[in-house]
Parts: C-alpha cells; sequence; structure tokens
C-alpha cells in the first residue's frame, strides 16, 4: 500500500493490521552507534498502550516490543531497524454485522471504494492501533536526538470535549490516563468519560505537544518548510483534523506589532511563530496544537447503508476509545520527534560545515 513510509533520511515503513498476527515498521536510515534495546522503546508504547484504564478500550494488548535487527551488542548499526508487535487480543467475531455496511465517520466506505475490498476487523490498515509501531520508531529517534543536542518531547491533553483544561503543571501528566496537566480536574474528567460511555457516544479533544532544545536551522524553504512537515505529520494521525503552529487560528486576531516575536541580546521576547520562521526553526520551542474528532467507532445507532445501496443502520460493538484523544499525547510526540529527527539528520548532511562568525543568541542550539 502506498503512503505507509514517513520521512527521508530517517525512514519509517509501518506494516500490519489491527487484527492481524502482528504490527510494526522498518527504521531505515538511523545512525549507527547509538545504544538501543527493547526497554528504551517500550516506555513510550507503554503510555500509549490500550487497556491501561476503564476511560479507553479495554482490548488488552501488552504490546512488547521486539527488536528483530539493525542492533548489535547493544548498538544500532546503520542498517534497517525491524520492529514487531504482535497482537494478542484481538476479537474479530465483533466486527462480523460490518462486512457490508460502513460506519459513518469511518474509513470503511472510502477503503472499499479505492481498493474494491476491505478488512472489517478493527478497521484493518485504518485502525488507531497502526499508531502502536510509529511511537516505538519515536522512541528510537527521541533517544538520538536528547543524546546529540539535548532535544526533549512532551504533550498533554488541554481539552476533552467542551472541557478546558487549564495547565497547572507538567508534574500532572504522567499521573493521571488523560495526560492532563491538571491533578484537581481529572475527576470531572473521570464522570463526563463515564457518562458518555454509559450513552455509547464519544467525544473529542485537544493536544499540546512540545520540543524543546531544538537546534536552530532545521527545515527547508518552499515544499520541505519544517511546520509544513510537522502538519502533515500530525494530520498523518488517525482522527486528528485540525493543527495549529504557535499562535495558529490566533493570528487572525493579532496584529504585526504583536505576532512578530521581536530578538533581542538574550533571545526571542514571544514564541507566536511557534518556533519557526520561514520554514526554517529558531531554536525556540516547537509549539504544536492538534485537534481530535469524536471516535467514529460507537454503540449508539447510526444510519448508513449496504454494499448495494440501501439504507441500514450501523452499531458498533467490540472495544472502542469513547475518547481517542486520550492515548494521543504519546502518539503526537512521537510524531514530532520523527519530524525534528529526519530534519536533523537533512540538516547535518547538507549544512554541517556552516558556521557562523557571529555567536547565536542566547538559548539557541547550533
Amino acid at each position: 500500500m502506498p503512503g505507509s513510509t514517513f520521512g527521508e533520511l530517517f525512514r519509517v515503513t509501518n506494516f500490519g493490521e489491527s487484527h492481524g498476527p502482528a504490527i510494526g515498521c522498518v527504521i531505515d536510515g538511523c545512525p549507527p552507534g547509538l545504544a538501543l534495546c527493547e526497554a528504551d522503546i517500550q516506555r513510550d508504547l507503554d503510555r500509549r498502550r490500550p487497556g491501561t484504564s476503564r476511560h479507553v478500550t479495554q482490548r488488552n494488548e501488552a504490546d512488547a516490543v521486539e527488536i528483530l535487527s539493525g542492533v548489535h551488542e547493544g548498538l544500532t548499526t546503520g542498517t534497517p531497524i525491524g520492529l514487531l508487535i504482535r497482537n494478542t487480543d484481538h476479537r474479530s467475531q465483533d466486527y462480523g454485522n460490518l462486512l457490508d455496511t460502513f460506519r459513518p465517520g469511518h474509513a470503511d466506505y472510502t477503503y472499499w471504494r479505492k481498493y474494491g475490498h476491505r478488512d472489517p476487523r478493527g478497521g484493518g490498515r485504518s485502525s488507531a492501533r497502526l499508531t502502536a509501531p510509529m511511537v516505538a520508531a519515536g522512541a528510537v529517534a527521541k533517544k538520538w536526538l536528547l543524546e546529540k543536542h539535548g532535544c526533549t518531547f512532551i504533550a498533554w491533553m488541554s481539552a476533552l470535549g467542551e472541557i478546558a483544561i487549564p495547565f497547572e503543571s507538567a508534574e500532572h501528566i504522567a499521573h493521571n490516563p488523560f495526560f492532563a496537566p491538571n491533578a484537581a480536574i481529572v475527576p470531572q474528567l473521570e464522570a463526563h468519560m463515564d457518562a458518555l460511555r454509559k450513552a455509547g457516544d464519544s467525544c473529542g479533544a485537544r493536544i499540546e505537544v512540545r520540543a524543546r532544545n531544538v537546534p536552530v536551522g532545521l527545515g527547508e524553504p518552499l515544499f520541505d518548510k519544517l511546520d509544513a512537515e510537522i502538519a502533515y505529520a500530525m494530520m498523518g494521525i488517525n482522527a486528528v483534523k485540525g493543527v495549529e503552529i504557535g499562535s495558529g487560528f490566533g493570528v487572525v486576531a493579532q496584529r504585526g506589532s504583536e505576532h512578530g516575536d521581536e530578538l533581542t541580546p538574550a533571545g526571542f521576547a514571544s514564541n507566536h511563530a511557534g518556533g519557526v520562521l520561514g520554514g526554517i526553526s529558531t531554536g525556540q520551542e516547537l509549539v504544536v496544537s492538534i485537534a481530535i474528532k469524536p471516535t467514529s467507532s460507537i454503540r449508539t445507532a447510526r444510519a448508513s447503508i449496504d454494499r448495494a445501496g440501501q439504507p441500514t443502520t450501523v452499531q458498533t460493538l467490540g472495544r472502542h476509545d469513547p475518547c481517542v484523544g486520550i492515548r494521543a499525547a504519546p502518539i503526537a510526540e512521537a510524531m514530532l520527534a520523527l519530524v525534528v529527527m529526519d530534519h536533523a539528520l537533512r540538516h547535518r548532511a547538507q549544512c554541517g560545515d556552516v558556521a557562523l562568525p557571529l555567536p547565536p543568541i542566547a538559548g539557541q542550539r547550533p
């Protein structure tokens, strides 16, 4: 299937189906000499995996990653890294009623019209389960970027449906199932999710993701702009319907005197641009926000058609997230890391010898 490979120099090819025997990816272009083991990758997979709370799908997958190639004696060799995640808890019978019908809002109809055949078991290739290999690849990128540039990534939920989540502290993010940076609001989020599940409905979410200590100079003019490729990566995540960089749509109401980030010897005075100017990183924090639509697979009966074009109703059984955004934070981190990693290698290949006579702005990383 075309469209299963992401990146240029750090290339990740994703394979598998939601209810197949396994999913995984092949990473091509990882530099040699990086210390790497399964535990380095498993941490992020554990943050994304299903069945971790009552608020997400109860599909109980360990998401245990296996490194098949590209690592010898604990170090990457520079050859393709094969990563495998076995599917162990799929219940394909839950999707038997979907073979001849189409879930509203899902990819069932478009896959059938495009390929003339589709895999209804959990959505096949359109399933959010296929984000797991990207999280695994992102963990490899994160480790290299941290060691080489001190670059770190963090994401959190800033809205669950109509409930805004005020940012209090990053310390709270890892200690609740919503990746919420505010402990006090968690009971309200839990009550909202319990009500949705009881009603057989779903909701959307907003996720914020940041990259810190990003080297200055990443990105290309015109069509390979760093922010353009970030938006491309984020739109590749299942259910994402909107992406903002920096102030995003807020720039509409800003004036030039406010929006333009002034430069001082101590650094930039603001970051409305989100860490990218002219498609090239400024060395500031990359600021990205994504909007995730309500889950399409819900128990509430919805009007649809069958393959013959006749009217019918669809009720999705099986195990689903009432809000897919709950597990999206580590996915967003991974996709941002993959973009930064790819551009870090591209920048090193073309401009590794560039040396300016003047020192960079304070706080920038070369």
